[in-house]
């Protein structure tokens, strides 16, 4: 693989986890976040889903963002008679959003990023090397 199928598919890394961690930001926003009324449902998680792809201009494998898909999982019960979207028996349904797995998944994909960004540099200083060797040659 050269060095410009390196850094593309690293880029498309990067791209892809700016994607992440811009889902997780929303989730995290609106992990408080509830329904209007008793009969309507709160926020529901997002998550991201990834496929591999080949880059037209560079014949590089890339990754990019296949769908972002709503997590099925169930919402959160919260005891709170007084709030306006309480049912029958005082609860409100909360979003199924987990702030500690947002924050995990947020560390992961900021480490993700980095590691690209790593690759994207050490790409650029060989090529950069390269060039004076032909120079001086």
């Amino acid at each position: 693989m050269d060095i410009t199928k390196s850094m593309a598919t690293a880029a498309s890394g990067m791209r892809v986890q700016s994607d992440r961690m811009r889902v997780i930001a929303e989730n995290v926003a609106n992990a408080s976040s509830t329904a209007a009324g008793a009969d309507g449902q709160p926020y529901r998680r997002q998550i991201l889903t990834f496929r591999e792809a080949v880059d037209e201009a560079t014949g590089a494998s890339v990754v990019e963002v296949a769908k972002v898909a709503r997590d099925s999982s169930d919402f959160r019960l919260q005891y709170n008679p007084g709030h306006p979207a309480a049912n029958e028996q005082g609860y409100v349904t909360m979003p199924n959003v987990n702030s500690l797995i947002e924050m995990t998944d947020m560390r992961e994909a900021q480490r993700a990023y980095e590691a690209n960004l790593n690759v994207i540099d050490a790409a650029r200083t060989m090529m950069a090397r390269t060039l004076d060797l032909l120079r001086r040659g």
